[in-house]
C-alpha cells in the first residue's frame, strides 16, 4: 500500500502543472478596466486570458497548459496599437507597473527585467555611437571605448540569461560590430552585410514575438544609404532590401512570411511609400491570396489602394435624362465632390443642402451626389430639390454597386478630386469639404 501510495504522489506531482499568475497596476487607473492576453504564433495569435482591471489593478491567471512563449497583453481600443508584449516561461509569476506617460516597468520576472534591463543598455550605447559619428569625432581611444562596452554588456546579458527563453532574443540581436574603428561607411555597410548573421529567421520562439518582425521592417527601412536620396531612389533601396528579405524567410512558413510582408505594407503606406507599398502587394502579397486566412486582407488592401489619396477614382456612370453620363469624362471643373448619400438618411438630409447653399454659385466646383437607395421614390424627391449637383443613383443601398466600389460604410461619406479626377482628400462632414475648397 505504501508502494501504491507513493506511486500515486509521485504521478500527481508529476501531472500537475502550475498556475502562473501576471498582476500589476496601471495609472491612470481611471483609463483603464480590462486586460487581454493573447499568445503569440508565427504570424497569428490566438486567446489566453483576460479579466478587469480594478481601482488600476490586475490579477490573471493563465491556463494551466499555457505554453511558454511571448504573449500579447492588450488594454485599450484599438487594440493593434494599446498593448505590450511579455515573455512567459512557464514558470514564473509576472508583475509590472504600467503608466500611460512612461510605459511599462517590470517589478517581478526573470525574464522580462533582463529583456528590458539589456535593450536599454544596448540602444543607450547605440546612442553613443550615433553621436560618435554625427560629431565628426575620430577619436580611436574613444571608439574602441564604446566597442568595449557593447561586448561587455552583450556577453554579459548572454550569461545572466543563459537557460531563459530571453537568452534567444539577446543573442539574435547580438550587433556584430568591428573589432576597431573604421569610417562611418564601412560601419554602415558593416552593419548591413553583418545583419542576418546571428538573426534564426526560422526560430519559432523569435517568430513567435513581435521581436523578429520588428527587427526585420528595421532592416527594411533603415539599412539605406548615408547619401541623401529622392523619394523614388529610396523606394528603390527599401525595395531591394525587401528582396533580400524575402530570400531570407524562403524556408519560413507561408503564414509568417505574409504576416511580415503586410507589416511592410502597412508601414509602407502608412509613410506615404506608395510605389513600394504596390510592389509589395503585387510581388509578395497578392500571391497569397488563394489562402483563406488571408483573403480578408487581400480584399482591404485592394480597397485601401482603391481609395487612397493619390488614386484615380473609380469611374461611376449615370444617366440624366436620356444622356448617359460617366464620372471620367466630366470636365470643365478645378475639383469634383462625390458625395454618397441616402434619402432616407438624416444627417444627409441636413448636409447635402448645406452643401448645395455653399457650393451652388462655385463653377469650379462639380458634385456628383450618389444615391444609395432601396427605390427611386423617396430619392427622386429628395434629388429634385439639389438642381445644382450631378445625381446618381446606386439601388441595392449598402449592398450595391457603388456602394462596394468606394467601401461607403456610412452616409454621407465624401470625396474631393482634382480636375483629373484623383482622389485629393476624404473629408469627414460638410464643412470639412467648404473648408479645402475654399483653401484651394
Amino acid at each position: 500500500m505504501r508502494i501504491i501510495s507513493i506511486l500515486s504522489a509521485f504521478l500527481i506531482s508529476f501531472g500537475a502543472i502550475a498556475q502562473n499568475t501576471i498582476k500589476g497596476t496601471f495609472t491612470p487607473a481611471e483609463d483603464y478596466s480590462w486586460i487581454i492576453a493573447y499568445r503569440l504564433k508565427p504570424g497569428s495569435q490566438v486567446y489566453a486570458a483576460d479579466t478587469v482591471i480594478k481601482n488600476g489593478e490586475f490579477n490573471l491567471t493563465l491556463p494551466e497548459n499555457a505554453p511558454q512563449g511571448t504573449y500579447r497583453l492588450v488594454y485599450a481600443i484599438p487594440q493593434e496599437e494599446y498593448f505590450f508584449d511579455i515573455i512567459y516561461n512557464g514558470k514564473e509569476d509576472i508583475k509590472f507597473k504600467f503608466d500611460s506617460d512612461l510605459g511599462v516597468d517590470f517589478i517581478a520576472s526573470d525574464e522580462n527585467i533582463l529583456f528590458g534591463t539589456y535593450f536599454n543598455e544596448i540602444n543607450s550605447l547605440e546612442r553613443d555611437m550615433i553621436s560618435f559619428y554625427s560629431n565628426g569625432r575620430t577619436d580611436v581611444n574613444a571608439y574602441n571605448d564604446i566597442l568595449k562596452k557593447f561586448n561587455k554588456v552583450q556577453q554579459s546579458y548572454e550569461k545572466k540569461s543563459k537557460g531563459l527563453l530571453v537568452n534567444q532574443f539577446i543573442k539574435a540581436n547580438n550587433p556584430n560590430l568591428p573589432s576597431s574603428y573604421i569610417s562611418i561607411q564601412d560601419y554602415v555597410e558593416n552593419r548591413k552585410n553583418s545583419y542576418f548573421k546571428n538573426l534564426d529567421v526560422k526560430n519559432s520562439v523569435l517568430q513567435s514575438s513581435g521581436f523578429l518582425s520588428d527587427k526585420l521592417a528595421n532592416y527594411v527601412f533603415t539599412a539605406l544609404p548615408l547619401e541623401q536620396l529622392e523619394k523614388e531612389e529610396t523606394e528603390k533601396e527599401i525595395q531591394s532590401n525587401i528582396t533580400t528579405v524575402h530570400e531570407k524567410l524562403k524556408d519560413v512558413s507561408d503564414t509568417f512570411r505574409f504576416h511580415v510582408f503586410y507589416s511592410f505594407w502597412t508601414q509602407s503606406t502608412a509613410s506615404g511609400f506608395n510605389n513600394t507599398a504596390d510592389f509589395i502587394f503585387a510581388k509578395y502579397l497578392k500571391p497569397s491570396s488563394a489562402a483563406e486566412n488571408n483573403k480578408d486582407i487581400i480584399d482591404q488592401i485592394e480597397i485601401d489602394t482603391r481609395l487612397r489619396i493619390s488614386s484615380l477614382a473609380s469611374d461611376l456612370v449615370w444617366t440624366d435624362g436620356k444622356k448617359k453620363k460617366r464620372l471620367s469624362t466630366l470636365f470643365g471643373a478645378k475639383n469634383y465632390v462625390l458625395v454618397f448619400w441616402s434619402s432616407t438618411c438624416g444627417h444627409c438630409l441636413k448636409e447635402l443642402p448645406e452643401l448645395h447653399s455653399k457650393l451652388k454659385e462655385n463653377t469650379s466646383v462639380k458634385v456628383i451626389a450618389v444615391g444609395l437607395e432601396n427605390d427611386e421614390v423617396s430619392w427622386n424627391i429628395e434629388a429634385a430639390k439639389l438642381e445644382k449637383f450631378e445625381h446618381a443613383i446606386s439601388l441595392g443601398k449598402w449592398e450595391s454597386e457603388y456602394a462596394a466600389l468606394y467601401n461607403i460604410q456610412s452616409t454621407p461619406t465624401y470625396f474631393i478630386l482634382d480636375e483629373n479626377k484623383y482622389i485629393i482628400a476624404k473629408p469627414e462632414n460638410v464643412n470639412d469639404v467648404v473648408s479645402f475648397l475654399g483653401d484651394k
